[in-house]
């Protein structure tokens, strides 16, 4: 099969950074800084809680599945049992929580992540003009 695109270019790990890119350096100092560490924080301060929540709600309903079938097959109207309806709970709390983490990252997380990558941007535009 013909592609029409360029071969890679030579050089590749051992390259020196595009003039415009951070540095190695650049890019540790911002991953030391306090600011950065509050980041990490408030997304792991939110993550880890629901994800080990999640996972202990799934791994319930599973065990419930496989352990309880008397309580799973108990008939709450209709043809709906407790099986089913803690099975789309799974569906819902999965939507929920991707809601969720997308108002808290909204909310939370892209200020300040922005404000990361802003100043790290005029630095490299400081730095840029300097090399000019």
């Amino acid at each position: 099969m013909a592609t029409d695109a360029p071969p890679p270019s030579k050089g590749g790990a051992g390259k020196e950074p595009a003039p415009h890119a951070p540095t190695t350096e650049e890019f540790a100092e911002v991953q030391q800084s306090a600011e950065f560490g509050e980041l990490r924080r408030t997304h792991r301060s939110f993550a880890f809680p629901l994800t080990v929540a999640f996972i202990t709600w799934y791994l319930v309903y599973v065990l419930l599945s496989n352990y309880a079938g008397g309580l799973m097959g108990t008939k709450l109207f209709g043809n709906i049992n407790v099986a089913l309806v803690l099975g789309l709970g799974q569906f819902l709390t999965t939507f929920l929580i991707a809601w969720f983490y997308s108002r808290h990252a909204a909310a939370k997380l892209d200020p300040k992540s922005e404000a990361i990558k802003s100043r790290m941007e005029s630095r490299m535009e400081s730095r840029m003009e300097g090399d000019a």
